[in-house]
């Protein structure tokens, strides 16, 4: 038998017939002005619909009205609004072809289902219809005079509710209720529209204020606290948290934040990026914007709840930055209370982190700029002072066996990196093996930087190895850069480093260990790569027993030790350099000097040089001054009187030698020569070896 559910049928005018007598006859045209009324007077179709329900079930019965729009951009029909009954809990959208409100707005004819369990077609409908309660429907076109909407649908509990309703007048209805919701569909857009235009001029103005922050700051902290106040007008949160990615120990350092508790937050701290499972380093790897709520941020691990949980943080927005195809950091955006963020807010953040990661970009390149010039202006000063400075002598100078057994060991550790000692009396030359052992070194091309400790106040040593920021301590008026970070790349010479306070070793013990330190006022740790050469004419050992100088110190700079012989014990060298120092000399004087008297230079041979080279330097400039024709004119009356004793310092030396050389040998087994000799251990050649141990008087036990 043939389906008449959905054929549009014609129906008595309203009223007639077989009407209820329970229901007066209507008055279209009152209805109609009625209905007009109301179209006019309600602009939210949920209160028109409800008004319509109430007028017109005193002209026929039906449960419900619901509105139906076409979606032009998804050419779906998507139910809007009901009156009478409710929505349905999940929005339902079909494509006009498979709805019976699309079908009407296709074809701009009424459709009748009388029954819904007789109907075919339309199933998702009438599977809707059926859940509900409906059990006979009516579809009327929705058509303004601008244009087709959609689809107005009459719903009943009872079957074949509408047989008896003037088709003609519930189109006239209908198009009543299509100006309506055509008024209100256009307030509706005109609304969002200015609600659109109105976050677009705040996002616009927001960067608009973060541009003028770039250009007028290149302060990374404080470019990020102007760009944290523009960002909390536009989107309202509590948390504002720069974290910047270190590739060196992959990870991220808190750079920067904005919060009303700044105690609870630790700038500077720093944690692993595969530590904890955590968003911002999700949010990194991905390079797209992530949202994370109160579930989430609970779980995470006690490293990095600082950032989150304990600060009460109940929503979170993280905005991975980029700049130039390389991901710089992390924004993580955040509310103790209030909604989560919306698609608008993660698109306004979006935008300004773009603009923050160029600005930081550009910050930091300049910061590394500027520091960079910094650095070549204190290495070209530095380099000027040390031309201009009065070095003990240009060159090694010598032959004997106890200077070219120091010249072994140096070209044995010049190509590593480890930490070397020298040890010596004063004027040995310490600064110049210092020299050759850098030259020697990989690290030639760069700059070798010398500090002497002892030469420097007790206060301002820290600030000459580390540097200091820009009001650190009184008199700090602008940023400096220290030793360390000077020599990067190069060798550090701390001479005296035995006259480094107690207080400050545990900081050079950490640079050495670690090669990381922090400036003086400054809470972010530097990474440098310097060699550390240390010298000194004191006995560190008896300061570790003392207590002075900290053990684990010692140990660290004295990796591998050189003792420098004093010029006593290497008097066959001393004619060569009293003929260096007298050409030296002689030329920057403009004299000629040729002849030098044997019984001077058999004096200044046999004299002890408690001052050693740098003494003997001295002697001979006073002798050149002193002469006036072709022959040195040396006072030898002050080279005739030798020293009684060797000086406290030469014992205490002699005695750290003679505990070298008696360790080296029970070591070896009193073996001197060979592969596992002393001698090698010590770096020495064997004949040199018995030279040391015959004027220490040390023997091999007879037992």
């Amino acid at each position: 038998m043939e389906d008449e559910s959905a054929q549009p049928s014609q129906r008595a005018p309203v009223g007639a017939g077989d009407e209820s007598p329970q229901r007066e006859p209507v008055d279209i045209q009152r209805m109609l002005l009625d209905v007009s009324r109301l179209a006019a007077s309600r602009r939210d179709l949920a209160g028109l619909l409800a008004d319509l329900v109430r007028v017109l079930q005193k002209a026929f019965r039906f449960d419900g009205l619901a509105v139906v729009l076409h979606d032009p951009v998804r050419n779906e029909m998507l139910l809007h609004s009901a009156g009478g009954v409710g929505l349905p809990p999940k929005a339902i959208a079909i494509p006009p072809e498979a709805d019976p409100s699309g079908v009407a707005w296709l074809t701009q004819q009424p459709i009748f289902v009388p029954d819904v369990e007789r109907e075919a077609a339309f199933p998702e409908i009438i599977e809707l219809a059926r859940s509900d309660g409906t059990r006979s429907f009516c579809v009327f076109p929705l058509t303004s005079p601008v244009r087709r909407l959609g689809a107005l649908a009459f719903k009943s509990r009872e079957t074949d509710a509408f047989h008896d309703v003037d088709p003609e007048f519930l189109q006239q209805l209908t198009d009543e209720v299509a100006l309506a919701v055509d008024n209100a569909l256009h307030e509706d857009s005109a609304a969002e529209a200015e609600r659109r235009l109105k976050e677009e001029r705040d996002r616009l103005g927001m960067l608009l204020e973060i541009n003028n922050a770039l250009v007028s700051n290149l302060d990374p902290t404080a470019l990020f606290q102007d760009i944290a106040a523009c960002l909390r007008r536009v989107v309202p949160h509590d948390l504002t948290a720069l974290l910047m990615y270190d590739s060196d120990r992959n990870g991220f350092r808190v750079a920067a934040f904005a919060f009303e508790n700044r105690d609870l937050v630790r700038e500077g701290e720093f944690f692993p990026l595969d530590a904890d499972v955590h968003p911002a380093g999700a949010a990194f790897r991905a390079g797209t914007p992530l949202r994370v709520g109160r579930d989430v941020i609970t779980t995470l691990g006690a490293g990095n709840r600082a950032l989150l949980a304990e600060l009460g943080i109940e929503s979170a927005c993280l905005l991975p930055m980029s700049a130039r195809g390389r991901r710089v950091g992390t924004i993580v955006v955040g509310r103790r209370h209030g909604e989560p963020f919306s698609d608008d807010d993660v698109a306004i953040l979006a935008a300004a982190a773009g603009q923050v990661a160029f600005a930081l970009a550009n910050a930091l390149a300049f910061q590394e700029i500027a520091a960079l010039r910094d650095k070549l202006a204190l290495e070209k000063v530095y380099l000027e002072d040390e031309l201009r400075s009065h070095y003990d002598f240009e060159e090694i100078v010598g032959e004997s066996p106890a200077l070219q057994a120091v010249l072994a060991q140096v070209e044995t550790v010049a190509p590593t990196s480890s930490a070397v000692l020298i040890r010596g009396e004063t004027g040995t030359g310490k600064e110049l093996i210092a020299r050759a052992i850098h030259e020697l070194s990989p690290r030639k091309a760069r700059t070798l930087v010398k500090l002497n400790c002892a030469a420097i106040p007790t206060g301002l040593l820290e600030s000459e190895l580390f540097g200091h920021e820009r009001g650190a301590f009184t008199g700090a008026i602008a940023q400096k850069l220290g030793r360390f970070e000077l020599a990067d790349g190069g060798t550090l010479f701390l001479d005296e480093v035995g006259d480094i306070p107690l207080e400050l070793q545990p900081k050079l013990l950490r640079v050495l260990q670690e090669q990381e330190f922090e400036r003086l006022g400054s809470t972010r740790t530097k990474r440098v790569d310097v060699r550390v050469v240390a010298a000194t004419h004191r006995s560190l050992e008896g300061m570790v027993e003392a207590g002075t100088f900290r053990s684990d110190l010692y140990y660290r700079v004295n990796v591998f030790p050189i003792v420098l012989p004093p010029l006593r014990d290497r008097r066959e060298d001393i004619p060569r350099l009293v003929r260096y120092f007298v050409q030296k000399f002689a030329r920057g004087m403009k004299k000629m000097i040729d002849t030098i008297p044997s019984e001077a230079m058999t004096a200044l041979t046999a004299y002890d040089w408690p001052g050693n080279v740098r003494e003997l330097e001295n002697a001979i400039e006073r002798a050149v001054i002193l002469t006036s024709g072709p022959v040195l004119h040396v006072p030898l009356a002050e080279f005739r009187r030798r020293s009684s004793a060797a000086p406290a310092a030469d014992r205490t030396l002699e005695a750290a030698e003679r505990e070298m050389i008696l360790k080296a040998l029970q070591e070896s087994r009193w073996v001197i020569g060979g592969p596992g000799g002393a001698a090698r251990r010590l770096g020495l050649k064997r004949t040199t070896l018995h030279s040391r141990m015959e004027k220490l008087g040390i023997a091999r036990p007879k037992h």
